[in-house]
C-alpha cells in the first residue's frame, strides 16, 4: 500500500507557488509601501515635529 501522506507536501512547485500567492492576502506592509502614503506621512509627520519644536522652544 502507497504511503499518501507523503503526496500533500509533494505538489507540482508551480502548482504550489500559484497556490500561495493566490492565498496570502497583502497585509499593512504592502500599503505602507505606497509612495503616496508615504509622502502623506512624511508631511504630517514634519508638521508634527515644526508644532512641537515651536511650542518647545519659542513659547
Amino acid at each position: 500500500m502507497p504511503d499518501t501522506t507523503q503526496l500533500d507536501s509533494q505538489l507540482d512547485p508551480r502548482q504550489s507557488e500559484t497556490a500561495r500567492t493566490q492565498e496570502e492576502p497583502r497585509g499593512c506592509l504592502f500599503a505602507l509601501s505606497q509612495p503616496p502614503l508615504m509622502i502623506f506621512l512624511a508631511v504630517i509627520g514634519c508638521l508634527l515635529l515644526m508644532a512641537s519644536l515651536h511650542d518647545l522652544l519659542l513659547l
